[in-house]
């Protein structure tokens, strides 16, 4: 067996959708399959991923392992057109799952709730007219190389095309590191809000941070080479 895997870091393609919106809901609980908390994977994928991989695929990035999508990095650099999309996005969304609130289990029902009452009020500030990404991997990219690859494949986008400045919202708990993380990338973490929508299923505290970074620099291109795991 080999000792190491290849893995490419490259642009978003079309043919990524599903694989993208299958790894959305495989790591939507805490880096975990979101099922405990959400059955509704439609849904799940549709508010996470839709505006991105059907209205701006050239912001988003993905890691290739043996052929396989493992992680991606969903982009945006225009932040008006996202949140007015957003906003009618999440009344479209919010009217199919009360459609199905009747065929959820609790779970899914009390996740529907939390959504409606107190999921707005948790998500910390962030800035409105900034470019911005959000990330997920599979367990088997979720290593130093591949994070940084993928990081630094976005920001040369964006220095390329003329941004100064990106943020993004990360979750963080006990068992991640990823405030530290993305320090080590040249972000500082603006502020950050506790997230109640786990407390039934995990016992620690969970936040959602915003971190911001000034693009000084093109950082390496790093879309379409190999490296190794």
């Amino acid at each position: 067996m080999k000792d190491s895997k290849a893995f490419v870091i490259r642009s978003y393609r079309a043919t990524d959708r599903a694989a993208v919106r299958r790894l959305c809901c495989q790591t939507g609980f805490l880096g975990e399959p979101i099922d405990p908390v959400y059955e509704d994977h439609e849904l799940f994928a549709d508010f996470l991923t839709t505006y991105y991989t059907d209205h701006e695929p050239e912001s988003s990035f993905v890691i290739e392992l043996d052929g396989e999508i493992c992680g991606y990095l969903l982009g945006s650099r225009r932040p008006l057109f996202n949140q007015l999309y957003s906003f009618q996005q999440n009344l479209v969304l919010g009217f199919r799952a009360m459609l199905r609130y009747h065929r959820y289990n609790d779970h899914s029902r009390r996740f529907v709730r939390w959504v409606l009452s107190n999921g707005w009020r948790e998500v910390p500030a962030a800035p409105r007219r900034t470019p911005h990404f959000h990330i997920n991997l599979l367990p088997e990219a979720r290593k130093m190389s591949t994070t940084r690859s993928l990081m630094s494949a976005y920001l040369s986008y964006l220095y390329r095309c003329g941004e100064r400045q990106v943020f993004g919202q990360i979750v963080t708990f006990a068992s991640r590191r990823g405030e530290k993380m993305f320090e080590r990338y040249g972000f500082r973490v603006m502020n950050r809000a506790e997230i109640t929508k786990y407390k039934a299923f995990y016992p620690e505290s969970v936040y959602l941070s915003t971190v911001i970074k000034n693009l000084e620099t093109a950082e390496p291109l790093t879309v379409d080479i190999r490296s190794r795991l």
